[in-house]
């Protein structure tokens, strides 16, 4: 590790290196409200196989495993899947560990289909896991298509498309009982399945129930804890030959303890990777200030025609409220609480990255000797110390003062409805017709709560950041002029509080046909979307533009691609693809400070995609191989973001505009069979993600409320959080109901989250105090960086499968499923994180404080050891 290299010397002289971690168990109840049905008792028929349940296991835990990280980074899961592709039918979950995005793209890229309904989130585009998180058994039968494979139910997304079929007649007939133990983000589970099948009097039941659990003891990372209800049920009709009717509803209420990022620096003195700073002791109780509260319960009406052998119509009609919280600590008046704050940490005081050019003397030394003594000594003193919090705000309340400390929530609810109908028409022997349209509404709430004053009487719903730019008893001042000074209660609103409204319509058609050796879809699609901000609090930076509603922002996109699969004979195919579309931007990134106003981003424009693929495919009895390279350009892409800008000492939300990205790569896969039992299965990919231009940023402080309009000097910033070369070899044994797996996999070239905020071009360097910033070197014709994109180290992880298939009497069956992640147990693999929104230097490029950011980004590291142990009963 680069910091214990670093800090080895001072180490030896402070001779405090026997760090101790204690644990305690704190047992957490959690009150979650489901929907329950009592399915009916019928007959069971079990007609998958293991090898199938294997792989979704596999799929299913490591990529549950990704939603433990936090919020403030990313929660783009990726879910792609091809059985005609060697690498796409594995690379979805192989290298879920590493936190893999498929080609790099965010998975608003990613469409997710239930029944053909789509249900990617209306406001960021993104897949919420969480939606279906638990229904593993549901979401077994799936209808997968790649960026260039046709399917009947859309024109394939970016970054492919899958359609999940929950009617409950497609579910395997009988009972299903599952248990795991697991030392990861849950470490219990439990799962029951009861389907009939489709009865004689033409009915078909269905009903799931899952719980996974782990305490703030238990759990994988210190701080942080599981508890989530999963249920499912539903009944279909098979009305006549024709027509048949389903209805299901299901949720997952979840309540979790999240793990946040800290600097290699924190990670050396507590002597673990996996140090989390979220949680502390309270009256010597664990307690952590980061909990996430999902819960999105949502019904699903499909109506499916035959009109003829020929032609089927499928339509649906989906609702969902979603309900989303994440608590964190604030401060008022006061100094961060973070037990991991800069200011606490011993390079603070001493330069170890010399020749930084920071202190290094002798009382700079001793300095850092005594920090590091006092973070190094107990893990109370790594920790949130909640009863000093309390103390403080105790005092603060005795002198008429507002609370210090405090526990909010940020929420993110969304009430949604949706219409879909698409056509699946067979034309002749050789040709088939696609075609549906597809209506939305989505209304989402998002506002902040008051979760717990901490032992503080009383706080006022103002902003503290304006006072000194603003008079104290101004109107500007107030978060609501409509309230003011209003005294915030435990569960009252505060902050901010306002609605996003979307409608989005759709049509899309595709055609397929066979001519000879040669199979052609082409596909197109055209929609309009609206979208609209709804004030609910009268903000004082923007009274008259932040209460009721906004102007309403239009776009009308479209595009087509096509693909063909010439099959050459003898096993061997080639594949061609091409698409171009307008994308509307998402209502998450159309607005500049929706927390503030109902301003959209300035020059707002549908995002330009273009996407092309070629690809070489050889089957043959003992060989499944596939070669893919792709090539996709965007342009004009919206990104926002919001963080604390330390420069400023203020809250920034930045908005960026005309960006330009490039992705392209190569992809292999390959699955050898040596003889009937033994195959070997490799993938590969080597790929490019980057921004190929420098952005316009429109940034505004919550100090003053004013916009700054500037550059952001992020060409060749790389996407951030996943590997853009992975690597992997699986040799896999499949005989008299064994299945054995010993996967090796490789990851490399892992970028981190950059920050806008240290890259405006205003804030470049003027050396020559001429006014003129060190941006554009006219003798190379190259664009200054202002410092390069923060990396996380990669390597080699050693994961193994053993499952047993034991067939019992009376068509009943056991499986057990032993799932190994990280034998080796290297826990240096760097699974994501972000730069620091903070400078290192002033605007004449001199430093300004001893501790370096740019050498300090905070990241996650990957668990080590850990598996998980299934039994699962059909009977």
């Amino acid at each position: 590790m680069q910091y214990q290299k670093l800090f080895v010397t001072l180490q030896q002289i402070t001779n405090n290196g026997n760090q101790k971690q204690q644990s305690m168990e704190k047992k957490l109840k959690l009150a979650v409200m489901a929907l329950c049905c009592a399915p009916a008792l019928w007959a069971q028929d079990v007609v998958d196989s293991l090898a199938v349940d294997v792989q979704t296991e596999q799929a299913f835990t490591f990529t549950e495993a990704q939603l433990g990280e936090d919020d403030d980074v990313t929660q783009n899961v990726t879910i792609i899947s091809s059985n005609r592709n060697a690498y796409a039918s594995q690379v979805g979950y192989r290298f879920s560990a590493a936190r893999f995005k498929y080609r790099a793209f965010g998975s608003k890229y990613n469409d997710i289909y239930i029944n053909g309904n789509p249900v990617n989130d209306a406001e960021r585009g993104e897949f919420r896991y969480s939606f279906v998180g638990g229904l593993n058994n549901q979401t077994r039968s799936q209808e997968a298509s790649l960026p260039f494979e046709d399917n009947a139910f859309s024109m394939a997304g970016m970054g492919g498309s899958n359609n999940y079929n929950f009617r409950p007649s497609s579910f395997a007939t009988g009972q299903r009982l599952s248990v795991a133990g697991a030392n990861r983000n849950y470490t219990t589970r439990l799962m029951y399945t009861y389907n009939t099948g489709v009865r004689e009097d033409g009915w078909a039941f269905s009903g799931s129930l899952t719980y996974r659990w782990a305490s703030m003891g238990t759990a994988y990372i210190d701080g942080t804890f599981y508890n989530a209800l999963s249920y499912f049920v539903g009944a279909e009709k098979l009305i006549n030959d024709q027509h048949s009717l389903s209805l299901v509803t299901w949720g997952n209420p979840t309540e979790r303890g999240a793990q946040s990022a800290s600097t290699d620096e924190m990670y050396w003195i507590a002597n673990s990777n996996f140090y989390n700073p979220n949680w502390g002791f309270q009256d010597g109780k664990k307690r952590t200030s980061r909990v996430v509260h999902d819960f999105a319960p949502a019904a699903l009406l499909t109506w499916d025609w035959k009109m003829n052998p020929e032609t089927k119509l499928t339509t649906s009609l989906l609702g969902k409220y979603s309900m989303y919280s994440s608590s964190r600590l604030n401060y008022n008046n006061s100094t961060n609480p973070s037990p991991d704050y800069y200011s606490l940490m011993p390079s603070y005081y001493y330069d170890v990255w010399a020749p930084f050019n920071g202190d290094q003397s002798s009382t700079a030394l001793a300095n850092w000797q005594t920090a590091f003594g006092y973070l190094s000594a107990s893990e109370e003193n790594r920790q949130i110390n909640w009863d000093r919090l309390y103390y403080s705000n105790k005092v603060a309340s005795l002198q008429g003062a507002d609370a210090m400390y405090y526990l909010q929530a940020y929420h993110d609810d969304q009430l949604s409805l949706s219409l879909s109908s698409y056509l699946d028409k067979t034309l002749n022997s050789h040709s088939s017709l696609h075609a549906g349209l597809q209506l939305s509404a989505n209304n989402g709430l998002h506002y902040q709560t008051m979760e717990d004053l901490l032992g503080a009487s009383h706080f006022r719903n103002v902003n503290t950041y304006v006072v000194g730019t603003y008079a104290e008893g101004s109107d500007q001042v107030q978060y609501d002029m409509r309230n003011p000074n209003k005294m915030v209660k435990e569960g009252d609103r505060f902050g901010y509080d306002y609605n996003i409204l979307v409608n989005k319509a759709q049509a899309w058609a595709g055609y397929t046909t066979d001519l000879g050796r040669a199979h052609l879809f082409l596909n197109g699609r055209l929609s309009g979307t609206t979208m609209q901000r709804d004030g609910k609090m009268q903000n004082g930076l923007a009274p008259e533009n932040s209460y009721g509603k906004s102007k309403t922002a239009k776009f009308l996109d479209g595009g087509g691609k096509a693909g063909l699969h010439f099959n050459i004979g003898h096993g061997n195919v080639i594949v061609l693809g091409a698409g171009y579309e307008w994308k509307a931007p998402t209502a998450r990134t159309a607005f500049s400070a929706p927390q503030i106003n109902n301003d959209f981003a300035v020059n707002l424009k549908n995002e330009k995609v273009f996407s092309s693929e070629f690809g070489y495919q050889l089957q043959t009895p003992w060989l499944h191989a596939n070669l893919n390279a792709y090539f996709s350009r965007l342009t004009d892409v919206t990104e926002y973001s919001m963080a604390y800008s330390d420069v400023a000492h203020s809250f920034s939300y930045i908005s960026l505009t005309g960006i330009n990205k490039e992705y392209y790569g190569v992809e292999l896969g390959m699955n050898i069979k040596l003889n009937d039992v033994l195959n070997i299965k490799a993938l590969g990919t080597i790929s490019e993600a980057k921004y190929t231009n420098n952005a316009n940023v429109r940034y505004m402080l919550s100090e003053d409320g004013r916009y700054t309009d500037d550059i952001c000097v992020n060409k060749d910033m790389r996407e951030g959080g996943t590997p853009l070369t992975a690597a992997s070899l699986d040799l896999s044994y499949h005989a008299n109901g064994w299945f054995i797996d010993l996967i090796g996999n490789y990851y490399d070239r892992i970028y981190l989250y950059y920050s806008p905020i240290t890259r405006y071009y205003s804030d470049l360097p003027d050396k020559d105090n001429d006014g003129v910033r060190e941006f554009y070197d006219q003798q190379t014709g190259e664009w200054y960086m202002p410092q390069s994109q923060a990396k996380g180290k990669g390597g080699f992880m050693l994961d193994a499968s053993i499952g047993k298939s034991i067939y019992l009497p009376h068509g009943r069956r056991m499986s057990i499923n032993l799932m190994l992640t990280n034998i080796l147990n290297n826990v240096r693999i760097v699974t994501g994180g972000m730069e620091q929104n903070r400078r290192d230097k002033d605007e004449k490029g001199d430093d300004i404080r001893t501790y370096s950011f740019v050498d300090s980004p905070k990241k996650f590291y990957a668990n080590g050891t850990n598996g998980m142990l299934i039994v699962t009963y059909n009977f």
